[in-house]
């Protein structure tokens, strides 16, 4: 009777328990970890299993795998936030794209080609434009605009300024060691360094209507006025002089040569002489002396009342006496004065 209770009691009682509770750092439990851990399932190759290896794969059973609650939301959140991102940069890409009219040869209006950049229409540089050769279409012109002003400026290969062309408001600047201007052949027009001024051209016209103003001096081989027009030497307030090495020609092929002063015109030889070679010389203003008493008579021809002797004083001044008798003057004293 006894046994047949003790195994009834036996039958009846339940499996025994492993109560293991699995905290956290905090202290917390956590779920799933005080259920009744099953008796570990033993297999026909029971010889290779062992026991720690029964109780891993009980702990897989019962502990869930995964990111749950607000975790697993916020990480759901950045996943759309950064898909959002990647569709809004996306369209922008796409759309600037659009807008900058990219292909395969270029963008826009400015395609690349052999040897350089091509722009179709106007290109607009905000701050600086570093090129080795700027070129126009063939058979289109090229127009650079500035709304204050236009500086060029070229550098030797230590980076030391050589020369610079500045263009402002109502000034044109240009800053070289020499500068030359040259027609399409090659032959120099004007010339321009520290030490000289050169002009090539066969002629300086200066169309001026004040003429030429030089303050020092001018060295010429030749001063010549255009077909048609006179020839002005001329000082207004100072002196005019004219010196060369060798001789000085003054010459009109077809009109007059005057020269004219105020005071006194002086023609001056130092070691040669002063000719007068001319068919005729005239000398109109020319004092004439009244004749002294004759002391011969003689006739008086009617032939000969307009010549006159032509004498001089003893300061070289000239002036006129009767034809007949000495050369001289009652008034001599106020004549050659």
């Amino acid at each position: 009777m006894m046994d047949a209770k003790a195994a009834t009691r036996s039958r009846h009682t339940p499996a025994a328990r492993n109560h293991i509770v699995y905290t956290d750092h905090k202290g917390r439990k956590i779920p799933y970890a005080d259920k009744i851990t099953p008796e570990p399932i033993l297999h026909n190759n029971a010889g290779r299993d062992t026991k720690a290896d029964s109780m891993r794969n009980s702990y897989n059973s019962q502990f869930k795998v995964g990111i749950y609650g607000w975790r697993k939301k916020c990480l759901y959140i950045l996943v759309m936030a950064l898909m959002f991102m990647m569709i809004i940069n996306l369209a922008l890409t796409l759309w600037v794209l659009k807008v900058l009219d990219f292909n395969s040869e270029g963008m826009g209006q400015l395609r690349i080609v052999p040897g350089g950049l091509q722009l179709l229409g106007q290109a607009l540089v905000m701050d600086s434009l570093f090129a080795s050769s700027i070129k126009s279409r063939r058979g289109q012109p090229i127009a650079i605009e500035s709304s204050r002003n236009f500086t060029v400026i070229t550098r030797d290969s230590h980076g030391l300024l050589q020369s610079r062309l500045f263009l402002g408001h109502e000034r044109l600047e240009v800053n070289v060691p020499r500068l030359e201007i040259r027609d399409p052949r090659g032959t120099l027009l004007l010339g321009a360094s520290q030490d000289s001024v050169t002009v090539g051209a066969d002629t300086l016209t200066v169309a001026s209507p004040a003429g030429v103003t030089l303050h020092t001096a001018a060295q010429t081989p030749l001063v010549k006025a255009p077909p048609s027009k006179q020839l002005i030497l001329e000082s207004p307030t100072r002196s005019l002089e004219m010196h060369a090495a060798q001789n000085i020609a003054l010459e009109s092929r077809a009109g007059d040569i005057s020269a004219s002063c105020l005071t006194t015109f002086r023609l001056r030889s130092v070691a040669g002489s002063i000719r007068l070679d001319a068919p005729s010389i005239y000398m109109p203003k020319l004092k004439s002396a009244l004749p002294l008493p004759p002391s011969t008579p003689h006739t008086h021809d009617p032939h000969h009342q307009n010549i006159y002797q032509l004498c001089a004083c003893a300061n070289g001044k000239l002036f006129l006496a009767p034809p007949h008798g000495a050369c001289a003057a009652r008034e001599e004293s106020l004549i050659c004065r």
